[in-house]
């Protein structure tokens, strides 16, 4: 079905033109943009993790949301910024211009409708910085439009608590947690025969800098890794993955909650 893991009732492009122009109260209808990517995730995993993580996460927090809070969920753009994996085959990559402009022009079409809170649920750690740019140009030309970049994991949820230490510091891409995840929503896509386990290279004990960090510098996945793997896939479970949704999930249901009643700070008003 089109509306896949969201539930029909929350699926945006199941309502009318004329449900939308009769909607109560639309400046506080929470309007969530799933943003994710088709790029490679290791030898074990499909495609399409991102995007099926985001969606997965948000049908079940949608799922739990108390019905009387209203909050839609548009279809998800599939395609992201990519480019650092497209050494490997199969990654579809938008350029950043690309990208941005999509996510402005969706943007516009909200806001004439006459919402003015819009999500950006991003589940793709590739393109967290052209997501924080369009919000912020989008409510730089609409003052009154309340836009929010944000990360699909960085809820609060149980992962790191699953995790070893190691893997909690360098296992960035299709490793535990995302391989749990996946054994959890989507498991005839999972090969664990085919997992494996590989860090990148350790950088020099006395060095500030980092993959991702404070300081961080400029990679592509085939400097990090020779599979496409930067973690370790072995160690997932379908049982890690459940709690997992379970947790991230229920953040989200706070999440929404949260931008539903957020009255954005204007002080040139006072």
């Amino acid at each position: 079905m089109m509306h896949s893991f969201i539930p029909p009732e929350r699926f945006f492009p199941y309502l009318t033109w004329t449900d939308i122009e009769a909607m109560p109260n639309k400046a506080d209808v929470v309007i969530i943009q799933p943003v994710g990517a088709i790029e490679q995730h290791g030898p074990h995993l499909p495609l399409a993790v991102d995007s099926a993580i985001g969606l997965a996460v948000l049908g079940k927090a949608l799922e739990k949301l108390d019905a009387s809070i209203p909050a839609f969920a548009l279809p998800s753009l599939y395609y992201g910024k990519s480019n650092e994996h497209w050494h490997f085959p199969g990654t579809i990559t938008l350029s950043a211009q690309t990208l941005a402009a999509t996510l402005m022009e969706v943007g516009d079409s909200v806001y004439r409708a006459g919402f003015r809170k819009l999500v950006f649920m991003n589940s793709h750690g590739g393109q967290p910085q052209v997501l924080e740019i369009v919000a912020r140009d989008l409510h730089q030309t609409r003052e009154d439009f309340t836009v929010l970049p944000l990360f699909t994991w960085r809820v609060p949820n149980v992962a790191g608590e699953l995790l070893t230490p190691k893997e909690r510091s360098l296992g960035i891409h299709a490793g535990d947690a995302e391989t749990s995840l996946l054994l959890s929503i989507l498991p005839d896509q999972v090969k664990m025969d085919r997992a494996v386990a590989e860090y990148p290279p350790e950088l020099p004990a006395d060095s500030l800098l980092s993959i991702e960090g404070k300081l961080s510098f400029a990679w592509t996945t085939r400097d990090l890794s020779r599979s496409g793997v930067i973690g370790d896939a072995t160690t997932a479970t379908k049982e890690k993955g459940d709690r997992i949704l379970e947790s991230v999930s229920d953040g989200w249901v706070t999440v929404i909650e949260d931008v539903h009643r957020f009255q954005p700070p204007r002080a040139w008003k006072s």
